[in-house]
């Protein structure tokens, strides 16, 4: 126990020390136009398409969470062929899009690692939910772990032990982990995704589940790839809805439903909050991305900045 407790306080260490190398002015005078370049395209990939607020987002995410947030998600195959991104993840092309913008204004000097960074909070912004201070400064890897990205990566089978699990080592609270699951807010699930619940729980409203069977078929194999929102009330408004429906067991992903269970449990006091006080909502989401966003960080003279944010250079 000491020496895990001892793991856990050296890996904050690291993370504080990352933090403090990320500067809100990095490219004030470097490329004083990144971040209006990001967030113009954001902001208009996201009127074009609301769901790809959620894809950048998730993207995000995905990247942090698989040895720090370094970019190496958007290298081609690698993390992109594990098994919770297959299929699955998208945005790339914004992405690209952006870099290559960036790339005319200012040669190699703006990281796809704060490119991801930036679009992730622009995106929630563009979709009505809080923003936050985005420190920058990171630079891209050389390498992807694909079996990392699979180990990794909380799967949307998850129950509030693999939850804390994923998430606790790496420096994230109770509140965090709720509040972060918040993102599903926005965005959409595959069938293959909630299938289970949906014909094997008996926590899920009735009403939602018969409009969803229609959709997603019991036979595995049968309309894997349909889609359905993770919020079905407000699905492209970055709101508190998402709790209120875990209240009234319209939870997606059984990852959503066990943060609430009825009671009078941790997770179920926070589902609560939230689900009474947007405001709560928003400041813990905003705080807990603060924190996603500077895992294990590259700095400095480590890893490159990317011509191209798909490859190495």
């Amino acid at each position: 126990m000491a020496s895990s407790s001892l793991s856990l306080v050296l890996l904050l260490c690291l993370a504080a020390a990352a933090s403090a190398q990320l500067s809100t002015t990095f490219y004030d005078s470097s490329c004083p136009k990144a971040l209006s370049t990001i967030k113009d395209a954001v902001t208009a990939a996201v009127n074009k398409e609301n769901r790809m607020g959620a894809s950048l987002l998730r993207l995000h995410f995905h990247d942090c969470f698989v040895q720090g947030c370094d970019a190496s998600v958007l290298l081609s195959g690698n993390e992109q062929n594990a098994f919770p991104n297959v299929k699955s993840l998208r945005g790339f092309e914004v992405i690209d899009s952006i870099k290559a913008k960036l790339e005319t204004l200012c040669k190699q000097t703006v990281s796809c690692a704060d490119i991801l960074a930036v679009a992730a909070r622009d995106s929630v912004v563009a979709l009505g939910g809080p923003t936050w201070t985005v420190g920058l400064g990171r630079r891209d890897s050389t390498t992807a772990n694909e079996a990392l990205a699979n180990s990794a990566l909380p799967a949307p089978s998850s129950d509030i032990v693999n939850l804390t699990d994923a998430f606790g080592p790496k420096g994230f609270s109770l509140t965090d982990i709720v509040a972060l699951s918040g993102a599903h807010t926005i965005g959409q699930a595959q069938c293959q995704n909630f299938r289970d619940r949906l014909y094997n729980e008996t926590n899920i409203n009735s009403g939602l589940a018969t409009s969803l069977k229609a959709n997603c078929p019991r036979a595995t194999g049968s309309g894997d790839n349909n889609l359905a929102a993770l919020d079905p009330t407000t699905p492209y408004s970055f709101d508190n809805v998402y709790y209120t429906n875990l209240k009234s067991q319209k939870g997606l992903l059984h990852s959503d439903q066990v943060l609430y269970a009825g009671g009078s449990g941790a997770a179920d006091n926070i589902v609560s909050n939230f689900a009474s006080n947007p405001a709560a909502f928003s400041s813990a989401f905003a705080s807990a991305m603060v924190k996603m966003a500077n895992l294990s960080p590259f700095t400095g003279s480590q890893g490159q900045v990317r011509l191209t944010c798909s490859k190495v250079n």
